[in-house]
């Protein structure tokens, strides 16, 4: 008898959250929700104010071990077209789509590029799996955002076919910049004294390593869960920064930096931050801060480490 009441209430409740979910536009514009920063702000640049566009994390949230509520759910059911990364972190998607799918308009970030798989190097902490994960973290290449924005112009265009070459044209004079920023990388490594770094953290930006050839070593791989680092993983660490005579070690947003500082006071190197653009802190979200705006901050962060 509980076991059916529950049920009954878990309906109850799915109920309400379908006839509250957020609300289609008064003004006719299509809803979009992306599930992090990266997509949100490339949606940004192609629609504008085109359509309705929501982020689901909120801003300043871990957004690893994401689980929607009775309330997001219904939102994503109820949009135009749902952008997530794909993945590991979203494996709550692929249950989602495989009870809705036919009827959800959604795109898959990993979808829209090649991917590798994580990298579980030297000294780093973690356990070998066996099948290794897709790293999800796509997006810090300048490169996959390139075609990330490609693939997502044409589903906009999709979407709003009187539009298409507005934003069709905002699309290319997005890419510009981002070739430009990619162009910047580049030249930062060309003229390069070292290539190695160090990460005191999870380790977010193979794909960026892989397209400039650096050499990485950190304490823990792409999104691992794992939030506790040995001392033998830090001891490791230390002896890279050494031995390279590295000038800094590595940590991204919203870390304590405890294990960097830790480094950093047994080397005398320098930390500095390389954001992985997953999420932004409140005060940045509000003051309308770009993933090309974070990028140029990681550019000026990696020509100090490799210089």
């Amino acid at each position: 008898m509980k076991r059916r009441i529950a049920l009954l209430l878990s309906m109850l409740l799915l109920l309400c959250a379908l006839a509250c979910g957020t609300p289609k536009t008064d003004d006719g514009r299509p809803t979009v929700v992306c599930t992090i920063f990266p997509q949100y702000d490339f949606v940004r640049q192609i629609a504008g104010d085109r359509v309705n566009l929501v982020m689901l994390s909120k801003p300043g949230s871990e957004v690893h071990g994401f689980d929607p509520s009775l309330s997001e759910m219904s939102m994503i059911l109820d949009c135009d077209l749902f952008v997530y990364v794909g993945g590991e972190t979203d494996r709550w998607v692929d249950d989602l789509l495989s009870k809705n799918g036919s009827d959800l308009n959604a795109v898959a970030l990993v979808d829209l590029v090649d991917t590798v798989d994580e990298e579980l190097r030297p000294g780093m902490q973690g356990e070998a799996e066996e099948k290794p994960e897709t790293d999800e973290h796509v997006w810090t290449s300048p490169k996959n955002a390139i075609r990330i924005v490609d693939g997502l112009a044409d589903a906009l265009c999709a979407l709003l076919p009187d539009e298409a070459d507005a934003m069709k044209a905002n699309a290319a004079a997005y890419v510009k910049e981002l070739e430009s920023l990619d162009s910047d990388f580049q030249t930062v490594m060309a003229g390069a004294k070292r290539n190695t770094i160090v990460f005191a953290e999870r380790f977010p930006f193979r794909y960026l390593c892989d397209e400039l050839g650096l050499t990485y070593y950190a304490a823990l791989p792409g999104c691992s869960s794992n939030e506790e680092v040995s001392l033998s993983t830090v001891s490791f660490l230390i002896e890279r920064v050494r031995e390279e005579k590295l000038p800094c070690v590595f940590t991204i947003e919203f870390s304590d930096g405890r294990i960097a500082q830790t480094i950093a006071d047994a080397t005398g190197c320098a930390v500095y931050e390389l954001h992985s653009c997953h999420n932004v802190s409140r005060a940045d979200f509000d003051a309308g801060v770009t993933y090309l705006d974070l990028m140029r901050n990681n550019l000026e962060s990696l020509k100090k480490a490799v210089n």
